[in-house]
């Protein structure tokens, strides 16, 4: 029997209906203001899509694993939850590699273990001769080594290939076809500050500098291309996430197809790590969240295997419960959540296939940028990525530091209680950027300053008048100030009378948090009592109203509000009141 079509039961609506209606909700309000959403990338995302959208796109009758492998690689949506090994004893490392395959993880990754000989690598692989192991710091004798591995379990490494082109041809014409000796390390663009066209166009330009010197020493492009790994990281804007997995490896397969190599050769191996830049040292639990829907993905952009970042990893050394909440967050999302079960489930949203096509088309134009200036190692040498990443790092900070872009727990929504100077590991040598670090000074800075014997500044947010107004401002302002890690207290007054009172008992800063039309009546009485009283606590305007001049001539201190610098104000504030280092 014929299985019905459901669709016939709905009848088609045209997109000017959707357009009217939208209109109509909006009463008026800017369409592109409320509802498009302009990208870090410049993609203006629509609310909607429909499917004239994606008409025309070549790869959507594709199957998942058939070429140009869009969605995916393979049949299915499985990977291979990776787990990262830090000992650098190769003794150790193998313990704790043994202990994580017992305890869920499918592939090891060992990072800076010393592998100085053929018994450091046999001591170091104990009991893993099943396992795909993969060396990030390797070096050019431990390739050597790992050459000789026995075993039909995948090896790779993390050894840039564009370091040597000669050791990497003799390496590919040397190696098995169980070793994968190079990785290409597209992590760096994004934890950098890039964009995602950013990183996959150069990514993909590293990659075609890569086959272009392999195919100038006379190495078969089917082997050069199966010998290399790319590796990315994955950031919080979860769709692009998903669609520049995408878009790599549709983009990587034309480049090895233009090269002359197979469909089978040109299937990219991706690895996938959460990000380190959106990790955070205040409400570090947090972490696990922002892992969870990065694995998430990867996972559905179609990774071949993935490591999760303890949520601590950013200031000390992960223990073996972090650990296993990162490795727990890839088990749950594999066999409860069971998204290892379809390929590619996005594909055909029109939204994942329009913003996958974008990230595709504007990668292209980044690569072809740096094939005509050079290629990839002369645009490298010559500064031009780094500058290129500068100016999207400022532009991501600069977001960061304006509260558009949120770190929830560090510059909003921060926990008043909460302190991390004594958890931090100040012995661990500092890595990669991070977004969330400007808060996190800033309110460290506090921190050091009571655990030194001074005290942490107290703000007193006095709501009065308007119900509505009062409210809201002393919401924005409790975020604004807990941000520096201020000590809050928030009352409703009825007279300035109070407000004068309370502040007398060791209150630093008082905030009014009023109307507009209240401030100067409101503000011009209090600082008249505070000055009876002979109390010099500074008053702060939550807002910024037209009566602004008149209100520092009253003696207002200053203002904050949605265009306010947090940093630069928090920053002089702390100065104020004793705390400079």
């Amino acid at each position: 029997m014929a299985t019905p079509n459901l669709l016939k039961e709905f009848p088609p609506v045209s997109t000017q209906s959707w357009e009217e209606v939208i209109h109509k909700d909006l009463k008026g309000a800017d369409y592109a203001k409320k509802l498009v959403w302009q990208t870090d990338e410049g993609l203006a995302v629509k609310p909607y899509y429909r499917a004239e959208d994606i008409a025309g796109l070549e790869y959507l009758d594709a199957a998942p694993g058939t070429f140009p492998y869009v969605r995916g690689t393979r049949a299915t949506g499985n990977w291979r939850i990776r787990e990262e090994i830090t000992a650098v004893d190769p003794e150790q490392a193998n313990h704790a590699a043994c202990s994580a395959v017992v305890a869920g993880a499918e592939e090891i990754a060992f990072c800076s273990v010393a592998i100085n000989n053929a018994v450091d690598l046999r001591m170091l692989l104990v009991n893993l001769a099943d396992i795909p192991v993969h060396v990030r710091d390797a070096d050019e004798s431990s390739i050597r080594l790992l050459i000789q591995r026995p075993t039909a379990s995948p090896t790779s490494t993390g050894w840039d290939p564009l370091k040597n082109s000669a050791l990497a041809a003799e390496v590919i014409a040397a190696a098995p076809h169980t070793f994968v000796p190079f990785t290409i390390d597209g992590e760096r663009f994004e934890e950098s500050g890039g964009t995602a066209v950013q990183e996959i166009g150069f990514t993909l330009a590293a990659g075609i500098d890569f086959l272009a010197e392999m195919q100038s020493l006379k190495v078969d492009v089917n082997r050069a291309a199966s010998s290399v790994t790319f590796s990315f990281a994955i950031g919080s804007n979860y769709f692009f996430q998903i669609a520049k997995l995408r878009a790599f490896r549709m983009l990587w397969s034309r480049v090895v197809e233009s090269f002359g190599g197979t469909t089978q050769s040109a299937k990219a191996r991706i690895h996938a790590r959460t990000s380190r830049w959106n990790e955070t040292v205040y409400d570090p639990h947090v972490n696990i969240l922002r892992g969870t829907t990065e694995a998430m993905s990867a996972a559905i952009g179609g990774a071949d295997s993935i490591s999760v970042a303890p949520f601590d990893e950013c200031y000390k050394a992960p223990d073996e419960a972090s650990r296993r909440m990162a490795r727990n967050a890839q088990i749950v999302l594999k066999q409860e959540a069971l998204l290892c079960r379809v390929s590619d489930p996005g594909g055909g949203s029109y939204c994942l296939e329009v913003i996958t096509d974008f990230i595709a088309r504007e990668a292209w134009k980044v690569m072809q940028g740096i094939e005509a200036a050079g290629g990839y190692r002369k645009a490298q040498a010559e500064g031009q990525l780094t500058r290129a990443l500068a100016q999207s790092l400022a532009a991501k900070e600069k977001a960061v530091l304006q509260r558009r872009r949120i770190f929830t727990g560090t510059n909003q929504h921060a926990n008043l209680t909460e302190k991390a100077l004594d958890r931090i590991d100040q012995s661990r040598p500092k890595r990669e950027r991070r977004g969330a670090e400007m808060y996190e000074q800033l309110r460290l800075r506090t921190e050091r300053y009571a655990a030194e014997g001074g005290k942490t500044p107290r703000v007193l947010l006095a709501e009065i008048g308007d119900v509505k107004m009062r409210s809201a401002r002393s919401n924005f302002a409790a975020n604004f100030f807990g941000c520096a890690g201020f000590d809050i207290i928030t009352q409703r007054f009825d007279t300035v009378d109070g407000i004068a009172e309370i502040a007398e008992d060791k209150t630093d800063i008082i905030v009014l948090c009023s109307s507009d039309p209240e401030y100067p009546t409101l503000a011009a009485a209090l600082i008249a009592r505070l000055t009876e009283l002979k109390c010099n606590v500074p008053v702060i305007i939550a807002g910024y109203p037209d009566s602004a001049e008149q209100l520092k001539s009253t003696g207002v201190a200053d203002f904050i509000h949605i265009r306010s610098n947090p940093i630069e104000l928090l920053t002089k504030w702390q100065q104020k009141l004793g705390i400079t280092s």
